[in-house]
């Protein structure tokens, strides 16, 4: 069982800088804001080696909220049959989702976190150089069906083995919306995982080494549907290289994936008024409120974070009125190959950087909550 903890809901912003884990901590205090100072500038880079566990912030529970959200008359929506107190407490239903024009009062909050939840170790010209081109968006990610009872039901599907032979397909298509991540190979598997992507979810290195790794089961490109949008989840300097020369329709010019053409791995359909950058303040809550794993108090707490899928449900959470979740971790995970693409039965395996159990023990428990319709994310398969 998840204890969602104890949540406080703030939304504007202070700026000790102490630490809840190292109170003693002698940080100097960097101000954000100062009408005598005259400009701002980026405060001295922190780096992830003078911390030995994960550095809580007094302003830790602190994130920007945009407006409420629309008002849903949707009967099953989340905001209207919550019921759950823990979960009620814990969700910000107007939490900023996504990233567009930052602020030096918002580069110097966000440097103190680690990525992808802020900037520490980063240097401001070479991520702005990226950011500034980020365009905000011009429409809420999902909108209701014309003719609908308003309600957006979603279907987010992992890349779990469990789907394999689950002839779930129909049931996924026939929801409004259908949200995939990583490696997502439709192309042979219509009957067990659907043949529609309304929004797919990524990080640059998820889409370039799916390329590679499953390309002898079939996998050509990204979901590549007409209107289809894409959300980057910012876990590192990679992802703001590849950003810019996203943005600037160049090749990547340094690094690992020098000469790569960003969009090229979207199959056409790459458009900047569809494309979509989660904000650090979102997958910070996400960890925060949800996901917060005892393995943030060991010595590599600094690769340790939710994966790509939670990431992906929880979007859906913000976003939609009633969530469905395929492809998921279950508790019987080891009859099962790691993917439903894998023909021949394959060991389920944990990489250090996620908490599979944590993540696992809050799928059950929101299923569990569907069940007894208190919240509507009632399918876990």
């Amino acid at each position: 069982m998840v204890d969602f903890g104890d949540v406080k809901g703030h939304s504007t912003a202070t700026h000790e800088r102490t630490t809840k884990s190292n109170p003693g901590a002698t940080l100097k205090s960097y101000p954000t804001r100062c009408s005598t100072c005259g400009a701002e500038t980026p405060m001295p880079v922190l780096y992830r080696k003078s911390f030995k566990k994960y550095p809580e912030w007094e302003f830790e529970d602190i994130y920007n909220q945009d407006a409420p959200p629309r008002q849903s008359t949707c009967a099953q929506s989340l905001r209207n049959s919550m019921e759950d107190e823990g979960f009620k407490k814990a969700f910000l239903p107007n939490i900023r989702l996504f990233m567009h024009k930052i602020n030096m009062s918002e580069w110097n909050r966000l440097s103190h976190f680690n990525s992808p939840f802020g900037f520490m170790q980063f240097n401001y010209d070479d991520v702005m150089a990226a950011v500034q081109l980020i365009p905000k968006p011009k429409e809420p990610l999902l909108l209701p069906k014309t003719g609908s009872d308003r309600c957006l039901r979603c279907a987010v599907v992992g890349t779990g083995g469990i789907l394999n032979g689950s002839k779930m397909g129909k049931e996924i298509d026939a929801h409004d919306y259908v949200f995939r991540m990583n490696g997502a190979i439709i192309k042979g598997y219509e009957e067990d995982v659907g043949n529609r992507t309304s929004v797919y979810v990524h990080t640059s290195h998820s889409i370039t080494t799916s390329l590679y790794l499953l390309r002898k089961y079939g996998y050509t490109s990204a979901p590549n549907d007409e209107g289809i949008k894409y959300v980057l989840i910012p876990e590192g300097m990679r992802d703001f290289i590849w950003l810019e020369a996203l943005f600037k329709r160049k090749r990547i010019t340094s690094g690992q994936r020098k000469n790569t053409r960003p969009e090229t791995y979207y199959g056409g359909q790459y458009n900047e008024t569809r494309f979509y950058v989660l904000h650090q303040d979102f997958l910070r809550y996400v960890r925060n409120r949800f996901l917060k794993s005892p393995h943030l108090n060991s010595s590599y707490w600094d690769i340790v974070r939710p994966t790509n899928g939670a990431f992906t449900l929880f979007l859906a959470l913000q976003t939609c009125d009633t969530v469905s979740a395929y492809g998921f971790m279950t508790e019987d995970y080891k009859k099962y190959s790691n993917y439903y693409v894998e023909h021949v039965k394959t060991k389920v395996i944990f990489y250090a950087n996620h908490d599979y159990d944590l993540e696992k023990n809050l799928w059950k428990k929101l299923h569990n909550k569907g069940k007894d319709n208190e919240l509507p994310c009632d399918h876990f398969s």
